[in-house]
C-alpha cells in the first residue's frame, strides 16, 4: 500500500469525507416543530368546531338577506312577472287575506276590549283623558298590532307555504320544475313574498281599525268615553305624528314580507332527513324571530 493509493485516502477521510460518486448523503433528522405550530395543531379542531357552529347559526340569516335582495331586484325586471308568477301571487294573496281575516277580526276584538277600554277607563280615572289618543297610538297601533298581525300571518298562512314548498322539495317537484326551465325562486318565492307583504298591510289596517272600534264601543258603554266615535278616531289620528304615518304602514309591509320570505326559504332548504315534525317547529321559530327583530329595529330607530 503506497501513500498515493486511493484506498488509503478513503479510509483516513472518515465519516466527514465526501461520498463517492453514485452515493447519496443520509438525510438529516427532522427538527421539532416550533411552539406556535404545535399550539395551532392542538387548537385547530376546536376552532373548526366553533366555525361550523357559527356558520350553521348564521346560514339562515345570510340566505334571508340574499333572498330579500334578490326578490326586490328580480321584481323590477319586466319579464319576471309572467303568467305562472302572477297566478301564484293571486292565489297566495287570496289565501293570506281570506285565511287570516276571521282570526284577525277576533284577535283585534279581544285586543280592543283589553287595551282600548282599559286605557280609556284608567286614564279618565287619573284625569288624563286627553292622553288616550297618544297612548293608543304608541301602544296598540304601533307596537301590539304588528306583532299580533305577524303571528296570525305566520300561523295561518306562513306554515301552509312552508309545508307546501317543503313537500315539493322532498317529493322532487322542485327538481321537475327546474328540468322544465322554471326557476323555483321566481315561481314560488318572489310572488309569495310580495303576496304576504300586501296581505300583511291589509290585515294590519283591519286589525288596527277593528281593535279601536271595539274598544270604543265597550268604553262608551261603560261610560269611560263620552264622545262620539268620529271624535274618538279624530283624536287618535291627531295624536299620530308624521313619522307614524310612515312607520306604521312600513312595519306592516316588512313584517308580512319577511314572514313570507322566511317561510319560503325554510321550505326550499329542507334536507332529506327532514320531516313535517322537524320542519314546522323550525319554521315557526324562525318566523317569530323575524317578527320580533323587525319590531325591535323600528323601536330602536324611532
Amino acid at each position: 500500500m503506497t501513500p498515493n493509493d486511493p484506498t488509503l485516502h478513503e479510509v483516513t477521510a472518515g465519516p466527514s469525507a465526501t461520498p463517492a460518486p453514485g452515493r447519496t448523503a443520509a438525510p438529516d433528522a427532522p427538527s421539532a416543530p416550533p411552539l406556535v405550530t404545535r399550539f395551532l395543531l392542538r387548537v385547530a379542531p376546536w376552532l373548526a368546531a366553533i366555525g361550523r357552529f357559527v356558520r350553521h347559526q348564521v346560514r339562515f340569516t345570510l340566505m334571508l338577506v340574499g333572498a330579500g335582495w334578490g326578490t326586490l331586484r328580480e321584481s323590477l325586471r319586466p319579464n319576471a312577472w309572467r303568467r305562472p308568477v302572477i297566478f301564484e301571487f293571486r292565489s297566495c294573496l287570496r289565501q293570506v287575506i281570506a285565511g287570516g281575516l276571521i282570526s284577525t277580526v277576533v284577535t283585534a276584538t279581544l285586543a280592543g276590549l283589553m287595551v282600548v277600554s282599559q286605557a280609556a277607563y284608567w286614564l279618565g280615572f287619573a284625569g288624563m283623558a286627553q292622553m288616550t289618543g297618544s297612548i293608543l297610538v304608541s301602544v296598540l297601533v304601533r307596537e301590539i298590532t304588528p306583532i299580533l298581525m305577524g303571528i296570525i300571518l305566520l300561523g295561518r298562512s306562513g306554515m301552509l307555504s312552508l309545508t307546501q314548498i317543503g313537500l315539493m322539495v322532498l317529493n322532487g317537484q322542485v327538481r321537475t320544475m327546474q328540468a322544465r326551465g322554471l326557476d323555483p325562486f321566481l315561481t314560488l318565492v318572489m310572488p309569495r313574498a310580495f303576496a304576504f307583504m300586501v296581505g300583511g298591510f291589509s290585515l294590519g289596517i283591519i286589525f288596527a281599525v277593528v281593535s279601536l272600534l271595539m274598544g270604543f264601543f265597550v268604553a262608551h258603554a261603560t261610560g269611560a268615553i263620552n264622545s262620539s266615535v268620529w271624535t274618538f278616531f279624530f283624536n287618535v289620528l291627531a295624536a299620530m305624528t308624521t313619522w307614524d304615518y310612515l312607520i306604521i304602514p312600513l312595519k306592516f309591509l316588512l313584517v308580512g314580507f319577511f314572514v313570507g320570505l322566511g317561510a319560503c326559504i325554510s321550505g326550499l332548504t329542507v334536507s332529506n332527513n327532514d320531516t313535517i315534525a322537524t320542519l314546522m317547529p323550525r319554521g315557526f321559530a324562525r318566523g317569530i324571530m323575524l317578527i320580533m327583530v323587525v319590531n325591535i329595529l323600528f323601536m330602536l330607530d324611532f
